[in-house]
């Protein structure tokens, strides 16, 4: 078993087929706004300021509506009003698969249960750092600030797995890497298949499509994306008295077979996709 959502557990047992679940991603996705897009549509921000907002994000460790209520486009009242909105026109994969044809009414009761007993084992909103990773603190907020910027920066829906110890970063289609220096020595890797790539891309470059992009586009973009991240991570650990400097970001064509220091800690956190990709955020800490 692994972690994974009720539509790949879907498609994993032959219930229903990648495309159904492809086609209910893409309704919850038309239905399921962001925070932003439901207070255009109340006419509380524009679209000027959902831009200044997110590119505030980048900068500082914030969700959307508290950024925006910090930078005085909306008050503390607008902000429950369209988190009320969005909480009540959620659209679950189950209602969706449903809606397209997927599902019927009445199996999806009884998958869900299922799927529940399956996902028992993750049913968990931590992820553990294995015993013995150098530096736990640190690595603690790396996780915790790549989690937040792929949902709020690279709009993605996943689940990110515990740490396992790790020699090296899986095999996957594309990898960025920056290091750290100062109290803490470590290599972050973000490994992504080409798919989430493009969805990395569409998110930072904030255009509906990249299909007519350059690779070099696409890969400027996950690099620029860990940079926010890791710029985060600095800034986050300096509250902690971590002096932290980070190195240019650099692309890696061929993840599984990026060397390591041989005396550095490898960590590796699995990230499962809603629609059945895989991605890795790896560490390679040094005591």
């Amino acid at each position: 078993m692994a972690v994974k959502f009720f539509g790949q557990f879907l498609v994993e047992k032959g219930v229903i087929s990648r495309e159904a679940l492809l086609q209910a991603i893409q309704l919850q996705e038309t239905a399921n706004l962001g925070f932003g897009d439901h207070a255009v549509a109340m006419g509380i921000m524009t679209e000027t300021d959902v831009s200044r907002v997110n590119q505030a994000q980048r900068a500082e460790d914030l969700r959307f509506g508290d950024m925006a209520v910090k930078l005085g486009i909306i008050t503390g009242a607008q902000l429950q009003d369209v988190l009320a909105k969005q909480k009540s026109s959620h659209l679950f994969i189950g209602e969706a698969l449903v809606k397209v044809g997927g599902l019927s009414s009445a199996d999806l009761e009884r998958y869900l249960a299922e799927f529940k007993v399956d996902q028992a084992k993750y049913a968990t909103d931590s992820v553990t750092i294995p015993a013995g990773t150098p530096h736990p603190e640190v690595c603690t907020i790396i996780v915790d600030l790549t989690s937040k910027m792929l949902t709020r920066i690279g709009r993605l829906t996943f689940r990110l797995e515990s740490g396992r110890l790790a020699a090296a970063p899986v095999e996957n289609d594309i990898a960025a890497s920056m290091g750290f220096t100062g109290d803490v020595r470590a290599m972050y890797v973000l490994t992504v298949s080409r798919p989430v790539q493009k969805k990395i891309a569409m998110a930072i470059l904030d255009e509906p499509d990249v299909e007519q992009e350059s690779q070099g586009i696409l890969d400027d973009t996950l690099m620029e994306f860990i940079n926010v991240v890791c710029g985060n991570v600095a800034a986050k650990a300096a509250q902690l008295d971590t002096s932290l400097d980070i190195t240019p970001p650099l692309l890696i064509e061929q993840p599984g077979s990026q060397q390591m220091d041989a005396r550095s800690i490898g960590v590796s956190f699995p990230i499962c996709f809603s629609d059945g990709e895989r991605a890795e955020l790896f560490l390679s800490v040094l005591p």
